[in-house]
C-alpha cells in the first residue's frame, strides 16, 4: 500500500497540496486527474519520494517513505516525469539499462523485456538525440519498466505518443497491474481515465475532492465542480466519451 496521510506540501511559498489523505492499492491502475494547477504532478512526485511533505506523511507498506534508503526506494518505485530531457546522449538500449541501476545492473532480461514491450527493438542502437518526442517518451518509460518496480508512477505518459502506442502502453500498464504492480498515472484525458482506470482521484486547488471508481469520481457533477464545465458521458462502459452537456 502506498499511502498519504494528511499530506500538505508548500512549494515556492505556495500551498500546492492541503491535508490530502489517500491509500493506493497494488494491482490497480489509479488515474490522478484535475485542472491545470490542481496539484497532480506535485502529488505524484511526493508519492515517489521526490518532495518532502510540509506536513503529514507518506508510507509504503507501513514504512515511512522518507526513512527508506534511496536505493531500496528506487527498487520499489519507478517514476516517469513529464520532462523528456536526457543528460547523456546514449543509445536507447543503454538508456533503458539505466533502469537497472538500483539493482546494480543485474537483470538483463528485464531490459530486453522493456525494449520489446515499448516497441524499441528497431531503435535500440540509435542515440537518444536522434529520437522523435514520442520515441524518446517510450524509451524513458522502458527505462522505468526495466527496473521492475512494484509501483509505476507516470506523469502524463500518453502525451507524446501516437494512438497506436497509447493503446499499447495502456495494455502494458494494465498487464503490470494484473501482475500485482501498483500503477498511478497523471491523466488529462478524462475518457482515458474513465475507460481504463480502476480508480480515479480528482484534485482541485490542492485538495482531494473525489476518490473512487471512475463512474463515481468522474460524474458530471464532479467534473463541473473540478473543471467548471458542464459535460456528460455517452457510450457503453469501457468505451465512453465526454461531450458538452449543451450538445
Amino acid at each position: 500500500m502506498l499511502a498519504a496521510e494528511g499530506l500538505s506540501l508548500v512549494r515556492g511559498g505556495a500551498q500546492v497540496l492541503e491535508r490530502l489523505s489517500t491509500a493506493l492499492a497494488p494491482g490497480k491502475v489509479t488515474a490522478i486527474c484535475g485542472a491545470n494547477g490542481a496539484g497532480k504532478s506535485s502529488l505524484l512526485m511526493a508519492l515517489a519520494g521526490l518532495h518532502e511533505p510540509s506536513a503529514g506523511a507518506i508510507t509504503l507498506d507501513g514504512e515511512l517513505l522518507g526513512a527508506m534508503h534511496p536505493r531500496i526506494r528506487a527498487q520499489r518505485i519507478g517514476y516517469l516525469p513529464q520532462e523528456t530531457e536526457v543528460a547523456w546522449d546514449v543509445a536507447v538500449e543503454n538508456l533503458v539499462r539505466l533502469g537497472r541501476m538500483p539493482h546494480r545492473y543485474r537483470g538483463e532480461q528485464a531490459v530486453e523485456s522493456a525494449i520489446a514491450a515499448l516497441d524499441l527493438e528497431g531503435l535500440r542502437h540509435r542515440p537518444v538525440s536522434q529520437l522523435s518526442g514520442g520515441e524518446k517518451a517510450r524509451a524513458l518509460l522502458a527505462r522505468v519498466l526495466a527496473g521492475e518496480p512494484r509501483w509505476i508512477l507516470a506523469d502524463e505518459p500518453f502525451a507524446a505518443l501516437d494512438l497506436a502506442h497509447q493503446q499499447a502502453l495502456l495494455r502494458h500498464l494494465g498487464q503490470a497491474a494484473w501482475g500485482g504492480a501498483g500503477v498511478a498515472l497523471v491523466v488529462h484525458d478524462l475518457a482515458t481515465a474513465m475507460n481504463h482506470a480502476d480508480r480515479v482521484l480528482v484534485l482541485r486547488e490542492g485538495r482531494l475532492v473525489a476518490d473512487g471508481a471512475p463512474k463515481e469520481a468522474l460524474s458530471p457533477a464532479n467534473i463541473e465542480a473540478a473543471w467548471g464545465v458542464a459535460m456528460r458521458w455517452i457510450g457503453d462502459e469501457g468505451a465512453r466519451a465526454l461531450v458538452s452537456d449543451q450538445d
